[in-house]
């Protein structure tokens, strides 16, 4: 067990200040001109074919602003690269492509096959981050909780949460679910692991006796879980530091997502 000495309040100027060590790289110019591009065929699509019945939702997606806190927008990134490959997988392309034998249409097949792997590459990447990211966390609390039963207790809870948790996924996918409706649950689930850290900091009374000195969680960190949720809490100056490129690639990948989607449907009647 760390020691708790030390410690000191972990508020957005901490954040901030512990940041400044972690710049973000800059995004390359050619991301938001390429992504308003592609936007820009989109709409030229859309405008010589009118929507069609369920690209209204594809379009709105595509205008509204990414979800502004991190770990929401990378759930939504997961989901929209995900429904990206789905298209580009050749059994859903659209009939008359598949038909196409011509050279250029070979140059076009390979292309989208890069495409689709380099896709594949950034979905894996990011479920890697958030799978470490998860990890890390729980470890960093881990190390100021007493390394006795109680420990042990708090880990067997969580794997037996996780496992349950992944076999409600594996029944809505057994069951035909799309790829959204998993990642709808999997969000789910993931404000509840959220909503279980705001209400362990926001506890009261008898309860937050018990949490703080029996199971031994150290001050600063339940004052940190209570507001780890808060639109206004510590945590927006991680939205603010990092969110902004973040944002741009989520509108990347929407604005690819819509004109693979419009254009397949042109093609014929296969959708997403």
């Amino acid at each position: 067990m760390a020691s708790t000495e030390g410690l000191v309040p972990i508020t957005r100027a901490f954040l901030a200040s512990y940041y400044d060590k972690h710049p973000f790289t800059p995004l390359s110019a050619d991301v938001s001109r390429l992504s308003s591009q592609i936007r820009s065929m989109a709409d030229d699509l859309l405008s010589q074919h009118p929507p069609i019945q369920g690209e209204s939702v594809l379009i709105d997606e595509a205008d509204r602003l990414p979800p502004h806190k991190i770990d929401e927008n990378m759930w939504k990134n997961r989901e929209y690269i995900e429904e990206t490959i789905f298209l580009l997988e050749s059994s859903n392309w659209p009939e008359v492509l598949k038909q196409q034998s011509a050279p250029d249409s070979d140059e076009f097949a390979v292309t989208l096959g890069q495409l689709k792997d380099k896709l594949h590459n950034t979905l894996k990447a990011l479920e890697s981050f958030q799978i470490k990211n998860a990890e890390h966390v729980f470890n960093t609390v881990m190390t100021y909780l007493p390394q006795d039963f109680r420990g042990t207790l708090i880990r067997q809870q969580r794997e037996r949460s996780e496992r349950n948790k992944q076999a409600e996924v594996d029944t809505l996918v057994n069951s035909g679910g799309s790829i959204h409706d998993r990642y709808a649950l999997l969000w789910k689930q993931q404000m509840d692991r959220r909503r279980q850290l705001a209400q362990l900091g926001s506890a009261t009374g008898v309860y937050k006796t018990l949490v703080k000195y029996l199971v031994g969680v150290p001050q600063v960190l339940l004052d940190f879980t209570r507001q780890i949720n808060d639109d206004d809490g510590p945590m927006e100056e991680q939205r603010h530091r990092y969110g902004p490129p973040l944002y741009t690639l989520t509108s990347m990948i929407l604005s690819v997502r819509l004109f693979l989607s419009i254009s397949w449907a042109r093609y014929d009647t296969k959708k997403l």
